[in-house]
């Protein structure tokens, strides 16, 4: 294909994205049904069946900045309360869970290496809580099982994806015991150690760049310099891009001014959401090379496997949750486990939904093995994405019903907790204007203007906190100064607006007042 052609391939993609996720509102289905759906029918088009994606693309484009992303916005307080079940489920559970599918498909398809087959189940063991964690934050589940699901999430992909490249490894070049455990070795304390170091001289960097744009490009190039020298020198770029998104995302945040973080928050939204919907379109893409591949299986029989791999995915990660788990409150020491209640625990389990990182790895899987075309390629492909797209359209939409099943109902915890907070910002800064009032920095009708829309929300927000402490509901005005504010944003940039349209100010004036409303305008929230 020319430059032309993949220019033009990259477009429609990104077509195809933005029509899916569209499409995928109205339908009020999962955004990756229709986006693999839609991926296959535009196979069909000219020129569209050529498109092979190489599997090192996939790795060194997509997974550095998905894996960073995901451990820049964790919690570490949370993650550090929750760290025993979280441990348990990332490194245990995905464990076990890789080697039990590999053993599915390792005897369904007796052909099949067993390093293959390990690579399989190390692509499908890790969970994506993204989903999962926007259902269950909606219908307000306990804050707990959230932080569980999203922290294993950030682990499990670490530990998946360094199985998963020993396995590749594996199917070339045999490995024993001990070189497998000298590989690991290197592999693990070499990515942290890189990880670390990227950490603290982008943190050094971040110290001394004042323009916005190079804070920016700094923050965007990040995960691939973390990721691509540790995977060049044989360490775990994953490992390495996790410590460095965790540290600079938990310790970081002082490092960058306000607009950069404003900025850099919608930038990374639109990116993140731009791979994980293009690895699904190019799932689509490949989806009739794949069903060409596979077949030299019946088709009755490869859906058999698929279901079985499915369900043992499914019932291996419940049957943890539900009789393993409270085994382990009986472990000595540090190993010792507070299961939680059996509620929270069958959610935890249904909420093993798999995504973007496991479809990535299966579309890494190498097309040839040791200079010969690797025939099964297109089969553990299939198996993948039947997984994923299974868990997400069967877990994902009977979610919200199990939530409901199992008592869990909106608690307005989020409500309570943004009202505790302006509280506490609206009085610190009812202190600030006294202190400048008094050392004369300000004048008494402008500290009277501010304390007065301070008091108010002072007033608002207590009656929220009232209202939760009594049992009952807030009164309709409790979050009027919010809704205030969008208003009267409403009613500026309209103004602006108008200004511009009648030629009294110019283009860079209308942008950058434009921008400052943006920069002011409150965030909408979901009580």
């Amino acid at each position: 294909m020319s430059e032309e052609s993949y220019v033009l391939v990259g477009l429609v993609i990104v077509l195809v994205v933005l029509a899916g996720r569209l499409l995928a509102g109205r339908l009020r289905m999962p955004d990756a049904i229709v986006l693999v759906g839609l991926g296959f029918a535009v196979s069909y088009l000219p020129g569209m069946r050529e498109i092979r994606v190489a599997p090192e693309i996939v790795l060194l484009v997509f997974l550095p900045a998905l894996i960073y992303n995901a451990a820049f916005f964790s919690a570490p307080r949370e993650m550090r309360s929750e760290a025993r079940p979280i441990i348990a489920l990332a490194v245990g559970m995905t464990l076990v869970s890789a080697f039990a599918i590999a053993g599915v498909t390792w005897l369904l398809l007796p052909g099949t290496s067993w390093a293959a087959a390990v690579a399989l189940g190390a692509a499908i063991a890790p969970t994506d809580a993204v989903s999962a964690s926007a259902v269950l934050k909606r219908v307000g589940a306990p804050n707990r099982v959230v932080t569980i699901l999203e922290g294993e999430s950030l682990i499990n992909d670490g530990v998946a994806l360094t199985l998963f490249g020993l396995a590749v490894t594996a199917m070339s070049t045999p490995l024993t015991f001990g070189d497998g455990l000298r590989e690991l070795l290197t592999v693990v304390v070499g990515g942290l150690a890189y990880g670390a170091v990227v950490a603290l001289a982008v943190a050094w960097l971040r110290k001394r760049l004042y323009d916005s744009n190079a804070q920016l490009v700094v923050s965007l190039v990040t995960p691939f310099v973390a990721y691509i020298p540790a995977e060049t020198v044989g360490f775990s770029g994953v490992l390495a891009a996790v410590v460095a998104g965790f540290y600079l995302g938990t310790r970081g945040e002082g490092l960058l001014p306000p607009r950069v973080r404003v900025t850099g928050h919608t930038v990374w939204r639109g990116l993140v959401m731009l791979l994980e919907s293009t690895l699904f379109v190019l799932l689509g893409l490949q989806l009739h090379e794949v069903l060409v591949g596979i077949g030299g299986v019946p088709p009755v029989r490869l859906v058999g496997i698929a279901v079985a791999v499915i369900v043992v995915t499914v019932l291996v990660r419940l049957g943890w949750q539900v009789a393993v788990s409270p085994v382990m409150r009986y472990l000595p020491g540090p190993l010792r486990l507070d299961p939680g209640r059996l509620r929270d625990r069958v959610i935890i389990g249904w909420s093993g939904l798999r995504g973007a990182i496991s479809l990535a790895m299966a579309l890494s899987l190498p097309f040839t093995v040791n200079g010969e075309e690797f025939t099964d390629r297109s089969v553990l492909v299939f198996l993948a994405a039947a997984v994923v797209l299974a868990t997400l359209l069967g877990q994902g939409m009977t979610l919200p019903l199990v939530l409901r099943r199992m008592g869990v109902h909106q608690e307005g915890s989020s409500r309570v907790e943004y009202a505790r907070a302006e509280v506490a910002i609206s009085r610190a800064a009812l202190a600030r204007i006294d202190e400048l009032l008094a050392s004369g920095q300000t004048g008494e009708q402008v500290a009277e203007t501010y304390r007065r829309f301070y008091t108010l929300r002072v007033k608002q927000s207590r009656s929220v906190l009232d209202a939760d402490e009594r049992g009952g509901s807030p009164p309709p005005e409790a979050h009027g100064t919010a809704f205030l504010r969008h208003e009267i944003s409403a009613a500026e940039r309209e103004a602006l607006l108008q200004l511009y349209r009648d030629g009294e100010i110019g283009h860079e004036v209308f942008q950058t007042v434009g921008h400052e409303l943006d920069l002011a305008e409150p965030p909408r929230r979901k009580h």
